[in-house]
């Protein structure tokens, strides 16, 4: 009965070796995703808000072109991924079914090494976010309700 076990166990053991890094790799993802575009409760959402968080975030290292902030919870965002607050958009991505606050941070030019200097444009937007077992991992788009 033993010998049976054994094959049975190592294949088992195979299987956790191979979905415990793949699970660590989307974990990753969803932490970049995180440090890039969410931000729960914005400190104003003028020039000067993106200018401090594109620093705080480490996005000025060259001076990032442009970058979207996302004010909304971690939960409401994760929703997204699933068909409480999302539905299936151009292919792999998901589009948010309803609206979030959020600020775009567009770089104004000039050098692209810091200091960088950054317009803000805020207002409700439907997102569109690429979703890895049911975890964000990349903002795509964002654009308003005709």
């Amino acid at each position: 009965m033993m010998t049976g076990l054994g094959p049975l166990l190592l294949v088992f053991m195979m299987g956790l070796d191979l979905t415990l890094p793949t699970m660590a790799q989307n974990n990753h993802r969803y932490k970049h995703f995180l440090t890039q575009h969410h931000d729960a409760r914005p400190r104003g959402r003028d020039k000067k808000y993106c200018e401090s968080m594109m620093v705080e975030r480490g996005l000025t290292t060259p001076c990032k072109d442009r970058n979207t902030f996302i004010h909304g919870s971690k939960k409401r965002i994760k929703a997204v991924c699933e068909d409480t607050n999302g539905t299936p958009y151009n292919g792999a991505f998901r589009k948010s079914k309803s609206p979030f606050q959020v600020t775009i941070c567009s770089h104004t030019g000039g050098s692209p090494r810091p200091p960088c200097y950054y317009k803000a444009t805020s207002g409700s937007r439907d997102i569109v976010i690429a979703c890895e077992n049911g975890l964000p991992v990349h903002f795509d788009e964002s654009f308003y309700r005709p």
